[in-house]
């Protein structure tokens, strides 16, 4: 693995054929009433009754409503993980860090928006806000930090940093303070640069 590499979170383990199967009824009946109702308005009673399904079967399964709303967001994740850690550049390797940076930030602030509801409502829950892909997150911002020769705290700056793309605060600049996708990575643009010293 290259140096500053990133795991890619691991798939789940093989499943027995009924887990399997209650786990697509679950996660297809969840998506179809977030569609519809938006994640606020569906509880885990709706959720197991559209599957056809006990509640308790979604408890085992997922732990938590939370739990099930970061699987939902687990399909599209990889795809951007895929996409900033060996997709093409500027996001991908080979443009310089501070360029990486700046795509990276203007990236997640379009997915954050995309998924606003679901990434709410996961943050709700501890174990969920600092699970394996917040940190897979968090330790590349640091990194790129770090490859710009960024001085100070990294992980106090990488906290600063991702803090821009919280879905809550995305959500409120852009539906109450009158922002844009655009002014808000121009932001993020601007505290990346000053923090690497341009």
């Amino acid at each position: 693995m290259p140096p500053h590499a990133l795991p890619i979170s691991d798939d789940a383990p093989q499943e027995r054929g009924d887990a399997a199967r209650n786990r697509t009824l679950l996660l297809e009946a969840a998506r179809r009433l977030i569609t519809e109702r938006g994640a606020d308005a569906v509880t885990t009673d709706d959720i197991a009754a559209a599957a056809g399904v006990g509640k308790g079967t979604l408890f085992r399964r997922f732990g938590s409503r939370a739990g099930l709303m970061i699987v939902l967001l687990d399909e599209d994740e990889k795809v951007q993980q895929q996409a900033f850690l060996f997709g093409p550049p500027p996001l991908g390797p080979g443009a310089p860090p501070l360029e990486r940076l700046i795509a990276y930030g203007r990236a997640r602030l379009k997915f954050v928006t995309a998924h606003q509801a679901l990434l709410s409502d996961a943050n709700r829950d501890p174990q969920m806000r600092f699970n394996a892909p917040a940190n897979l997150h968090h330790r590349h911002v640091t990194v790129l930090l770090e490859d710009a020769s960024t001085t100070g705290d990294l992980d106090a700056q990488a906290a600063a940093l991702l803090a821009l793309l919280d879905a809550d605060y995305v959500h409120h600049q852009l539906t109450e303070r009158g922002q844009t996708l655009k002014s808000l990575g121009d932001a993020w643009e601007t505290v990346a640069r000053k923090l690497c010293g341009t």
